[in-house]
């Protein structure tokens, strides 16, 4: 079990990379915004996290604290409902029927919740 939760680690981070990664390299555009890996890093981070969340409750005495996992899972759901509405939103901004900046406030905040995940995961 030691090595599935390593492997489940690992990829949970890689998940984190791709989202944070892709998030701060597009951060100053005001438009043209890639949501391909910030989803693709996202359902990573969900599947991951909720395998980690399978192996640690199976594994550990006291199990998992759930109440936190909860509040992760949520932030990490309304981020990829945000980047999904930010690559449909950027769609429609390339087809030119809507706003050079329509996707900003979108990828913007599914970004930052990304990040307020990683606080969560750390400071709580």
């Amino acid at each position: 079990m030691t090595v599935l939760k390593d492997v489940l680690l690992i990829l949970h981070f890689v998940g984190l990379a791709a989202v944070i990664g892709a998030f701060l390299f597009q951060v100053r555009r005001k438009g043209g915004f890639e949501t391909n890996w910030v989803i693709i890093g996202l359902v990573t981070q969900l599947v991951t996290g909720l395998g980690l969340m399978g192996v640690i409750d199976a594994t550990t005495d006291g199990g998992a604290n759930h109440v936190k996992l909860g509040v992760k899972l949520a932030v990490a759901l309304v981020a990829l409902v945000l980047a999904f509405v930010a690559r449909a939103r950027q769609k429609r901004a390339d087809a030119g029927q809507a706003k050079d900046k329509a996707a900003l406030p979108f990828f913007h905040s599914a970004g930052a919740l990304a990040i307020a995940n990683v606080l969560i995961a750390v400071i709580w």
